[in-house]
């Protein structure tokens, strides 16, 4: 895996991402240069490499996919109001709201131009998975809005939500780098499945860092769920376990604005603790991660070719919490 992350970080060094007017392409290029795990490229160059695909052919594909990535993370921000990304300021913070709106639309546009650089014998496949794959996140986005309006979510919609906004780019990459190696059908669909469990699984360790990392090493303010109000897997486990006082203060917590918002970050902290969330969540977060490796042990290629993906479960798995 870390040849595969070299080799991006490569690809990325030698892309030129600053172009005239440099109000619109400076932040782009801030958000590009701030580095990040490059999770969905070393995912797409992975597939490709597992199906012994020519990595030179998928070069600007994993641009792409990480172009795009980049840019839901400037319209969530701006959504969010998140102050802080891997460690720096946030684009519409660094600039302003309209900067990071503009920016990022051409950052869309930008991932469409890198895909339709290489021919392929199944771009038409290629470009049908992007562009779905496009359309999942901004339903996932949006059932995520939604839901900061009710208190009746459930589990099982939490899950469907992160799937559409996490765990469908994560399963797109890989799903476009076995295309691009033109791998069979079936271990296409195991790839895919594996992607989708892993993505499940990022996004509830990503839900426990939240709560419980370190900033320095999380790259983004602690308990920002907890004053953005997000019903998050631990609020939703919280509800399910809590009696029936503590729910009721789950829901005032909840129902606040983000005045005192540190005290209420502590205060929730202090129930989660109380009700044993954090283990909740890990049970959850090794569930998925067992369902992925099943489906990359069933893709019939040879064990060798497995390396990086397994590599990377157990990197992503062992994050710090």
């Amino acid at each position: 895996m870390q040849t595969l992350l070299k080799k991006v970080q490569d690809i990325f060094a030698s892309e030129q991402f600053l172009h005239e007017p440099k109000e619109l392409y400076e932040p782009i290029d801030y958000t590009l240069r701030l580095g990040g795990k490059r999770i969905r490229p070393m995912l797409l160059l992975a597939a490709n490499q597992m199906f012994n695909g020519d990595m030179e052919q998928v070069r600007h594909a994993a641009v792409g996919i990480e172009t795009f990535h980049n840019f839901t993370l400037l319209h969530d921000d701006l959504m969010d109001k998140s102050p802080i990304r891997r460690g720096q300021p946030t684009v519409y913070r660094k600039w302003d709201e309209n900067t990071a709106i503009l920016s990022g639309d051409t950052m869309f546009a930008l991932a469409w131009r890198y895909f339709l650089v290489q021919p392929h014998a199944r771009l038409q496949e290629i470009l049908n998975c992007f562009n779905e794959t496009a359309i999942l996140v901004c339903e996932g986005q949006q059932y995520d809005m939604n839901f900061e309006r009710r208190e009746d979510i459930t589990i099982p919609e939490y899950m469907m939500m992160i799937r559409l906004k996490t765990a469908v780019l994560l399963a797109g990459a890989l799903k476009i780098g076995a295309l691009y190696a033109n791998a069979p059908e079936q271990d296409i669909d195991h790839i895919y499945e594996f992607g989708i469990h892993l993505g499940l699984a990022f996004q509830l360790q990503d839900d426990l860092l939240d709560s419980f990392g370190n900033v320095a090493e999380f790259g983004k303010q602690t308990g920002q769920d907890i004053r953005d109000n997000k019903k998050t897997y631990l609020f939703l486990s919280a509800l399910q376990s809590a009696p029936a006082d503590l729910r009721r203060e789950l829901f005032d917590l909840f129902a606040s604005t983000p005045q005192n918002s540190d005290a209420k970050v502590e205060r929730v902290l202090q129930i989660y603790r109380q009700l044993d969330i954090r283990h909740q969540v890990e049970e959850a977060i090794a569930k998925e991660f067992r369902d992925a490796v099943q489906h990359l042990d069933s893709i019939n290629t040879e064990e060798t070719l497995k390396k990086p993906l397994r590599e990377l479960t157990t990197t992503l798995f062992g994050r710090k919490k």
